[in-house]
């Protein structure tokens, strides 16, 4: 029975895995749900990408907090506790549409409140998985876990325009408020071992620590800076543009089958990784990265809606075998006791850009033309994901057997 159901076996898996799957679900339906909200308000592109950037970047700002605090207070509290917050946030934000007082400033100030409640559950929840299946299963267990979350987001994205149009903005959000009330239930059921420091630091002094355990890795703190020109670029073409580009040309529908083509992408990649066991697996992960540009090009350039869902269906693809061999080289590498730091360094690097794209990207696009930005765009996060394969931490880091430890030794408390 094991053998078959794999990390599946294992209660607290499921667990954890059902809880961010629903999460994930009503969270793609608020992600095209604000985009509309916001344009219905009669906001610009450079109003959505402030809105969304504000969200950003208060996630950016309190996940070094989340990645400290999972390492020093139970991390089934952090997820349970995130994920009420969160419910209320967005149930705040429900009200305020259903209700007819909602104005572009307070959904970006509530935009910010909830960003800094995901921020705060984050690095526990990428952290947990270890804790909940043997060592020998932890990469099927990552992609699996990535594999429910994706389609679940598969769910929403393809559902979102279709209510948005039918409910309204407000009555969707609703429903992303009532996923997080779900998932804090699923996580209350979680029977996981404690990590926690056997010294007591300064919260500066730990986060020093994951600090230096990320600077030790050059292919961590390399892939951290790729990530960053990535979201720098690439959150706009998503968040902003997107909607705009491919609601004016095949309608919002559209915008939400490409979204969902995007997840298939990652359904098919997290499959492939099931089996698929490179020995230079962070390699291959970077060399398919590249793929991701095949979205905003296919934006820029499609005369028609096949084309945009075959861009998207790439970019997913590509994207989510590097995000498992990502992950797995992570928790493969890193030791347990600092792994929720090195994650929140990992989110904080990658995503602290992204929040200055999305303020710019309105404005910059209605300068030199939206097609002509996302053709800019396909082309750095194309190119620099290519240029990147050629640095040799990257294409000489081998994937440890399963069940391997990692290195240790270089990641003990420093006293304050």
């Amino acid at each position: 029975m094991h053998r078959t159901l794999g990390p599946l076996a294992h209660p607290d898996f499921r667990w954890l895995t059902l809880g961010a799957t629903i999460s994930r679900a009503g969270t793609a339906l608020t992600v095209v749900a604000l985009a509309f909200a916001v344009l219905d308000l009669g906001g610009s592109a450079s109003d959505l990408g402030l809105v969304v950037g504000a969200y950003a970047l208060t996630e950016v700002i309190t996940t070094l907090l989340g990645g400290v605090l999972g390492d020093r207070v139970p991390r089934q509290v952090m997820l349970e506790g995130a994920s009420v917050a969160s419910a209320l946030g967005h149930a705040v934000i429900a009200a305020s549409l259903l209700g007819g007082w909602a104005s572009l400033p307070l959904l970006a100030v509530l935009g910010m409140a909830n960003g800094v409640f995901s921020a705060l559950g984050g690095p526990s929840s990428q952290a947990m998985t270890p804790l909940t299946v043997p060592a020998a299963e932890l990469s099927r267990a990552i992609a699996v876990r990535r594999i429910s979350a994706n389609l679940a987001t598969i769910g929403g994205f393809s559902l979102a325009g279709l209510l948005v149009a039918w409910w309204g903005a407000g009555a969707v959000i609703a429903l992303d408020a009532a996923s997080y009330l779900l998932a804090a239930l699923c996580f209350w059921r979680l029977r996981v071992p404690q990590v926690l420091p056997e010294q007591h630091t300064s919260m500066l002094s730990d986060l020093t620590v994951g600090l230096r355990e990320v600077r030790r890795h050059a292919w961590l703190w390399l892939l951290i800076g790729q990530a960053l020109l990535y979201h720098l670029f690439f959150g706009g073409a998503q968040g902003v543009l997107g909607p705009i580009v491919v609601g004016d040309d095949f309608g919002r529908e559209a915008w939400g089958w490409a979204l969902a083509a995007l997840m298939g992408g990652f359904v098919v990649g997290g499959l492939l990784t099931l089996r698929w066991r490179p020995r230079h697996a962070l390699f291959v992960g970077t060399v398919c990265l590249s793929l991701t540009a095949c979205f905003p090009l296919a934006m820029a350039w499609s005369p028609t809606v096949a084309g945009v869902l075959v861009g998207a269906f790439l970019h997913g693809l590509g994207l989510e075998i590097f995000s498992v061999w990502w992950d797995t080289s992570i928790q493969q590498q890193i030791p347990p006791e600092t792994l929720a730091r090195v994650y929140s360094l990992d989110m904080v690097g990658s995503f602290v850009m992204r929040p200055v794209g999305l303020a710019l990207t309105g404005p910059v696009a209605e300068l030199v033309g939206l097609r002509t930005w996302l053709v800019v765009i396909g082309l750095v996060i194309g190119v620099s994901s290519l240029l990147t394969c050629l640095v040799p931490d990257v294409r000489n880091l081998v994937r440890r057997e399963e069940g391997a430890e990692p290195e240790r030794g270089a990641a003990e408390p420093i006293t304050a």
